[in-house]
Order: C-alpha cells, then structure tokens, then sequence
C-alpha cells in the first residue's frame, strides 16, 4: 500500500465507487504490473504507476512557494533530538504530489500562500519566507490556533489548518515519522510453552 492508499484508507480522501467495483471485477486475463521504470511492482496497476508518472512528469508549486511551503512545514514539526524535520521526511514533495492527485487543495493551498505572504508584506515589508524566524512564528501564532483567531485572520487560519493536516499526513507516513512514534508493525512472538504458575495450578509439572 503507498502513502496515497494509506490515505484514502484512513478517510482523507474517497475513492471512486467505479474504480471499487471495477476493482472487484475478476479479469479475463492476469494484467502485469509494472512500475512506472518498466520494472514490476507488486500491489500497483498499471493505471496508477502510469498515472504517478503522469503527475510526476510537471510541477504545480514554483520555487518560492514550495520553500515557503518547507518554511512552514519545519514549524509545524520541526527536528529534534528524536527524529528529524517535516524537510527532512520530504514533505514539501509529499505537498506538492498531493495537491495534484488531489486538485481540490490547489487552490485553497496556492490561495493560502499568496494571503500568508500578503499579511507578511503589509507587516514586515517582507514575504514569508524572507521574514526572520521570529517574524515567521509571530505570523503563524495568528493563524495556528482556530479558537484565538483575531479579526480578519479566517483566511489564514483555514490554509494553516490544510497544512497542518497534509504536513502531519505526509510526515507520518514515512520511515521517519512512522520511527518517531515507535510504531514496530506486526512482531513475531516467542513461545516459551505454558508458564510455570499455570502448569502447577493444574497440577501438570511434570509436563515442563
């Protein structure tokens, strides 16, 4: 399962009713999979490695917007002593996959980079990404917390909620992040046979 099914798995996105039912359909013939390099790989169809190719073959965000994007991802989770950054984990590659796959977050999120930057200029004469750090941190405590938004700053609050949840998507969903919250996956166990107390609360000692 990639990042994307991963997603749709846990409700961020729906899947197409027709691709479910196509998908259930028994196929005349076994279809190869191959990847989108012409090797096989396992789990995918040939429609979504060609479909990757296809979203992968341009760019949506330009320069300054997906440093800007990094910017703001780093905030959100930044390094630390225990894992690394959301740059790092390649968020704003994650970012800027998404929002093709997923064209309803273009504009909320192209719309949302061009608001930060306009509140940026009209307070530092600067954009985002050129603020100083502490400049950066003082714009996004007007935009991070829903229940303290101040007037006019809805906007803003709406694009730091959608990066907010792409970022924490997009950082959980790889080997960084995954390690950062202990998960270990399925373990296999080790079988010792039946406890000592159980086997002499029945009487079978012997049976050790």
């Amino acid at each position: 399962m990639n990042r994307r099914e991963s997603l749709k798995a846990l409700g961020l996105t729906a899947v197409s009713t027709g691709i479910v039912l196509q998908a259930c359909k028994p196929a005349k013939e076994p279809e190869a999979v191959v990847a989108a390099d012409g090797e096989a790989q396992p789990g995918r169809q040939k429609f979504e490695t060609e479909r990757d190719k296809q979203l992968n073959s341009y760019k949506f965000f330009d320069a300054h917007e997906i440093a800007t994007i990094g910017i703001i991802a780093d905030i959100i989770i930044p390094k630390d002593d225990k894992s690394g950054s959301a740059t790092d984990a390649k968020v704003p590659d994650f970012i800027e996959f998404i929002v093709k796959d997923m064209p309803a977050h273009q504009t909320p999120m192209r719309g949302g980079l061009k608001w930060l930057d306009m509140q940026c200029l009209n307070r530092f004469g600067k954009a985002f990404k050129d603020a100083s750090t502490t400049q950066q941190i003082e714009m996004v405590d007007d935009i991070a917390f829903p229940y303290k938004v101040k007037p006019g700053m809805q906007p803003g609050v709406a694009f730091f909620s959608l990066m907010r949840n792409l970022t924490a998507s997009g950082f959980y969903t790889t080997e960084i992040g995954i390690k950062d919250i202990g998960y270990m996956g399925n373990q296999p166990n080790v079988w010792d046979g039946v406890p000592a107390d159980v086997l002499k609360q029945y009487g079978m000692e012997d049976m050790a």
